[in-house]
């Protein structure tokens, strides 16, 4: 199968598994997800982090914000950057903040009131990304939606140079599958956690490590 139609095609069969979820199910992979998210070492100094609002099955971040405020951690939402093409800024929320939906449908900080400056934060800035995925596989590979809004607006981590913040891929555990096909401009991620457990990309791991943690993943059923 050509590569595009192969992503295309796993696209649709794990959005529609995670849309298969009902209410309660969705609810308990949330604070399931943020009790291991809370556990994370690697995020527990971080002061400025950003999350998104689920759509489409996506797993429910949420349940953090408030329990991340208790820390003094600093919530940003991404927003579609207008006039730049499938790029994202990143805007903090506050009380205050007015939510719309946006081309998509999915709720974002108004537009007008993102594009201030002091409201915004860049994303190599940012202490860490919390980012859905439609899919991923035991090396950590993900799978996004296709748009590559993420994939552009983090781009610079790819590089490997200067400042750069924790990406965290967020998902249910039945989206992951064998082994997902990789494209060059995937920007990798430092960790995929989900409902049932974590996985580390094998690129970020010494051999030894790597292979107690596909052990471990073994044991817990993936």
């Amino acid at each position: 199968m050509p590569f595009d139609a192969d992503r295309r095609q796993l696209r649709r069969r794990l959005r529609a598994r995670r849309r298969s979820l009902g209410a309660q199910a969705q609810r308990i992979a949330a604070r399931r997800l943020a009790r291991r998210l809370l556990a994370e070492p690697r995020l527990r100094h971080v002061r400025h982090l950003a999350l998104y609002l689920p759509s489409d099955g996506e797993i429910d971040p949420t349940p953090l914000i408030a329990l991340l405020a208790r820390r003094g951690v600093r919530i940003y939402l991404p927003v579609l950057r207008p006039l730049v093409e499938n790029r994202l800024w990143f805007v903090r929320l506050t009380r205050r903040t007015r939510l719309a939906p946006n081309r998509f449908g999915i709720a974002e900080p108004q537009t007008r009131a993102s594009a201030h400056p002091a409201r915004r934060l860049p994303a190599w800035a940012l202490g860490a990304v919390l980012l859905p995925l439609v899919g991923f596989d035991a090396r950590g590979e993900r799978l996004g939606m296709g748009g590559g809004f993420y994939d552009r607006s983090l781009g610079f981590v790819r590089r490997g140079v200067g400042r750069r913040p924790r990406l965290y891929g967020l998902a249910h555990a039945l989206q992951q599958v064998e082994r997902l096909p990789v494209a060059p401009w995937d920007v990798p991620l430092d960790a995929v956690v989900s409902d049932a457990g974590r996985v580390v990309p094998s690129h970020r791991m010494k051999p030894e490590t790597a292979r107690n943690d596909d052990r471990n993943a073994k044991r817990a059923g993936g």
